[in-house]
């Protein structure tokens, strides 16, 4: 009997400096789920990665006197070996840059503009570098960008555009017919309230003031804009292909799970399932937004000196012990916090005393009594027995009930 398929993602990663310990969250996160359906007889696909095109990168690579390229191999290189520091159990890593994502791309956008989902005019706005996002005068805040809340400039430029308002309806209709899409349900009524019945704007998809992306292969002076190239990581680290797909993708897609951050949930419920819709795809079974895991009270950020890195926890305490962290201290319905004092008395509380006490009398005690061998017992009895034997049983229904929500 053939085993049931579970595909499950991370976002793939901006590699423009090193992953601080929230990333280290939505990676761990998803390994353990990746995890937890293999042990149960699934058959799984888990995708994580990098996306590495845009003009952020370009500019910090200019200042170091350093090709894009180059600069992203150098800083790929770290997070691959972070994860192998994580124990983290991706089966495939996609890079943007490579050439089989890119060839594909260039394949998406063409076929989209022959169809008519895309087309071209002209960008006027304000533009937010480190969001790579483009915002109207009635979205800023205070004058900034809504949301980072950093300086935005006044932008304008030729460019391709993806036709969201033609697919707003039948978006809207599949989020009626399938309420488990966007998990939580906050999240999914703040994208219907806040975006689907106020109506979209169509996506700019390509841009001309940097060079550093997938060239538009038949308008040599665009190159594709973000969301088209990293979004379509989800089918091509598949081996998708408009003109014919590989078995990796007619063995996985769609997608089980994506897991993501809060803040990207509008790229991956709306612009990714119309641009599936558009390709003809079916679309992605589940989206987690997950909540953001804090220092403290703040939203971590090198310029406060609030940052934390997960190789940095794992020298100190063990890589296990940052795995329970963020694994039994951050709830999926809210944000999360983390800070050296929280962690240092989780781990005392939990890990030293609680588990690490436990395994030590358990261990001293088998010595004593056993000659440190533990048998399987003839029969289980009854008495405190028996309830410890029920009370695992059912810690087994638990878990499942909880995991496989």
């Amino acid at each position: 009997m053939a085993k049931e398929k579970f595909y499950i993602t991370t976002p793939i990663y901006y590699p423009s400096d090193k992953l601080h310990i929230g990333h280290s969250y939505c990676t761990v996160a998803t390994d353990t789920m990746a995890r937890y359906k293999r042990l149960r007889g699934y058959d799984v696909m888990f995708l994580t990665g990098t996306d590495e095109h845009g003009q952020k990168i370009e500019r910090i690579a200019t200042a170091q006197n350093m090709t894009p390229k180059q600069y992203t191999d150098k800083v790929v290189a770290g997070i691959k070996e972070l994860w192998n520091l994580m124990e983290i159990s991706y089966d495939r890593f996609i890079r943007t840059t490579d050439d089989y994502h890119v060839k594909a791309v260039q394949k998406i956008f063409k076929q989209l503009y022959d169809q008519g989902d895309i087309y071209k005019s002209a960008y006027e706005g304000w533009y937010c570098t480190p969001c790579e996002s483009f915002f109207t005068e009635t979205q800023l805040k205070d004058g900034k960008c809504p949301d980072c809340g950093r300086e935005v400039s006044d932008a304008s430029e030729e460019a391709y555009f993806l036709r969201l308002t033609k697919y707003q309806d039948r978006l809207l209709r599949f989020y009626e017919e399938h309420p488990d899409f966007i998990k939580p349900d906050s999240r999914r009524n703040e994208m219907i309230n806040n975006f689907l019945k106020p109506g979209l704007a169509d996506l700019c998809v390509s841009r001309t003031s940097f060079t550093w992306g997938i060239p538009v292969e038949f308008d040599p002076g665009h190159v594709t804009y973000v969301w088209l190239d990293a979004l379509s990581n989800y089918i091509t680290g598949l081996g998708y292909h408009p003109d014919g797909s590989g078995p990796l993708y007619k063995r996985y897609w769609p997608a089980a799970l994506h897991v993501i951050g809060k803040d990207i949930v509008r790229f991956h419920t709306i612009y990714w399932p119309i641009i599936l819709m558009a390709l003809g795809e079916p679309l992605p079974e589940q989206v987690l937004g997950h909540p953001w895991l804090l220092f403290g009270e703040d939203k971590m950020s090198k310029s406060k000196g609030n940052v934390l890195y997960a190789d940095d926890l794992a020298a100190r305490f063990g890589v296990d012990a940052v795995r329970y962290y963020l694994l039994s201290e951050i709830p999926f319905a809210q944000d999360g916090n983390i800070t050296y004092e929280s962690f240092i008395s989780v781990y005392n509380a939990d890990l030293a005393n609680t588990l690490g006490n436990l395994v030590n009398r358990s261990i001293a005690m088998a010595g004593k009594y056993f000659g440190g061998t533990v048998r399987r017992p003839a029969q289980t009895g009854d008495g405190p027995d028996a309830e410890l034997c029920a009370a695992a049983a059912a810690t087994v229904e638990k878990v499942a009930a909880s995991m496989d929500v």
